[in-house]
């Protein structure tokens, strides 16, 4: 296989995931309460298998686990991609007992994972944060301080926390904590936001935690955070794609069908051309996202710059083909429940989770001047 072809048997499995996502998965997703926690999507992802696929899987199944629930459910798209984030440290950089305890419960469905990086003063700008973990002077530290903009939270069973160590400026003397929800002084609140998803704050007020409850080395916890972002940034680039993809298609359903202008609106060239420019730009992102994704299962050193690159082009891209077809479809488009007003919602915030464009922007132009001088 190269990064630009799938297998037979990936293509295979992709309409599975899809046909799986719309027969199961979507009624589901109808009943949940937006801005709340699914839980019995979170199962069924579990039942079905893709959870526990989460820590067995490389980057670019993942991609393609992503895109494929993405093309007909967003809702179990993102509570899968969720689970994955939360627990993907405990996973890599845990110990033998954090890993026994959370991970079984993480992939069957019963517990639910969060990533807590972001703070009010800390969103793109990650290495700002200020989450305080002071010595208790019996080994352990106690957390102070607020995050904010987190998925799943309140709601979360466990939270992968960061916080502040070491007196270091940026990234150093960040650390890393495993901790769960019932843990004393940590309460939170939901935020109404656009996405349909659960996001909220937490607040931790001495919250106690223990060298049992970290997550690789002290004063490394900025690496951990990285670690984890550069294998989910290609993959929420192949969210976006899949919402492209779905965007993309109704474009193609409707125009083909819908009479204007006494003929069929796919035949006027202004519009034949506009469903072109957005199948290219999608499968150009689409490409590109495969791309990262082989070079992180592959190892190769430039997997920064392609997941920054991925993650940019592709979750442009899918805020261009999204409002082009809504543009053709017209005022119907805008109508709650139809699946464009439900995609117009969703397809904003991948342009600003796990690093804002601008951010991606930035770690792509400092990874090529980084070449230029390693040259």
């Amino acid at each position: 296989m190269t990064a630009f072809s799938l297998e037979p048997a990936q293509a295979d499995w992709c309409a599975e995931l899809r046909e799986l996502a719309a027969r199961r998965l979507r009624p589901l997703a109808g009943r949940g309460e937006p801005g709340r926690v699914n839980r019995a999507l979170v199962t069924e992802l579990g039942r079905l298998g893709l959870l526990s696929r989460l820590f067995t899987s490389g980057a670019l199944d993942l991609c393609l686990m992503r895109e494929s629930l993405a093309r007909a459910c967003t809702e179990a798209e993102t509570a899968l991609a969720l689970q994955g984030l939360g627990a993907h440290p405990v996973h890599a950089h845990g110990t033998e007992a954090q890993r026994g305890r959370w991970i079984p419960r993480v992939s069957d469905g019963s517990a639910v994972a969060a990533f807590a990086l972001s703070e009010p003063g800390a969103g793109s700008d990650a290495a700002a944060l200020a989450l305080a973990a002071d010595p208790d002077g019996a080994g352990g530290w106690r957390l102070t301080g607020e995050k904010c903009w987190i998925s799943n939270a309140p709601e979360a069973d466990l939270y992968t926390v960061f916080a502040r160590t070491g007196p270091g400026a940026g990234s150093r003397g960040v650390t890393a904590f495993l901790v769960p929800a019932d843990r004393p002084g940590l309460t939170g609140t939901p935020l109404d936001m656009l996405s349909p998803h659960p996001i909220g704050t937490l607040r931790f007020d001495a919250v106690p935690v223990t060298a049992d409850d970290l997550l690789g080395e002290p004063g490394r916890g900025f690496r951990v955070a990285m670690d984890t972002l550069n294998l989910f940034r290609p993959s929420v680039g192949a969210f976006a794609v899949g919402m492209a993809q779905a965007a993309l298609d109704a474009a193609l359903e409707h125009t083909a069908s819908r009479e204007a202008f006494g003929g069929r609106l796919g035949d006027l060239q202004a519009v034949s051309h506009q469903v072109a420019e957005m199948a290219v730009r999608t499968e150009a992102a689409r490409l590109m996202v495969y791309a990262a994704a082989a070079a992180h299962d592959a190892g190769e050193p430039d997997v920064p710059r392609r997941a920054a690159m991925a993650k940019l082009l592709a979750t442009e891209t899918a805020q261009y083909v999204v409002d082009r077809s809504v543009q053709l479809h017209g005022a119907r488009a805008l109508r709650r429940g139809h699946l464009l007003e439900h995609l117009y919602r969703e397809v904003r915030a991948p342009r600003v989770y796990e690093g804002a464009s601008e951010v991606q922007r930035g770690i792509i132009a400092k990874e090529l001047y980084k070449s230029l001088e390693d040259r």
